[in-house]
């Protein structure tokens, strides 16, 4: 599985490069749009194909869920810590039937020991990143770890395989995509390494 993150600031075209991308295959898009306020975030959903909103995982706001069909919710790894030793609390309020619950990791010995279910975690840095610099890439192996586990951090066409290698199911990009000169481009070119 390909999970795009958004960038945090909005871009010219954005919407339109992102439709492009739901019809080229995107199934995985994270909304992470972190200055943007509940309203703001309709607004952006809005501006969407509602045919694609089943492929849309918000970081923020979760109860969008409520308001719109998505895809899920996830949990950044302070609201995690935050939230998740009490769920049934946390949850109650969503309608999350049907909807996938993910989070992120920083350590793999913190992700092998929760004990929460998630349907996935985006694990980073792998490689070092390419939209934060001085984000240092770690080579996490995941192999031994029984969880589905997407690398992020630096992820581009050429460390595709040595994902794969290190053990993830998946892989998260960011910059790889969007601080191409061709967003559709970079995102068949690692659709197409990925799924060979």
């Amino acid at each position: 599985m390909i999970v795009l993150i958004a960038l945090e600031d909005d871009i010219t075209n954005e919407i339109e490069i992102l439709h492009q991308l739901f019809e080229a295959g995107l199934v995985y898009f994270h909304l992470r749009k972190p200055s943007k306020n509940y309203q703001e975030h309709c607004d952006y959903l809005d501006l969407i194909d509602e045919k694609y909103h089943n492929r849309i995982v918000v970081h923020y706001f979760h109860e969008l869920v409520n308001a719109y069909n998505l895809k899920g919710i996830h949990f950044q790894e302070q609201k995690r810590i935050d939230h998740i030793d009490n769920p049934g609390q946390y949850f109650k309020p969503l309608n999350m039937y049907g909807k996938t619950i993910s989070s992120s990791f920083h350590d793999p010995d913190v992700l092998m020991a929760c004990e929460f279910e998630f349907d996935y975690h985006l694990l980073s840095p792998v490689f070092s990143s390419i939209s934060k610099k001085g984000y240092e890439g770690k080579g996490f192996k995941v192999s031994h770890i029984q969880k589905r586990i997407i690398g992020m951090g630096g992820v581009t066409e050429n460390n595709i395989e040595e994902l794969h290698e290190l053990g993830y199911q998946g892989i998260g990009v960011l910059g790889g995509v969007w601080n191409s000169g061709s967003p559709l481009a970079a995102f068949t070119a690692m659709q197409h390494y990925y799924n060979k």
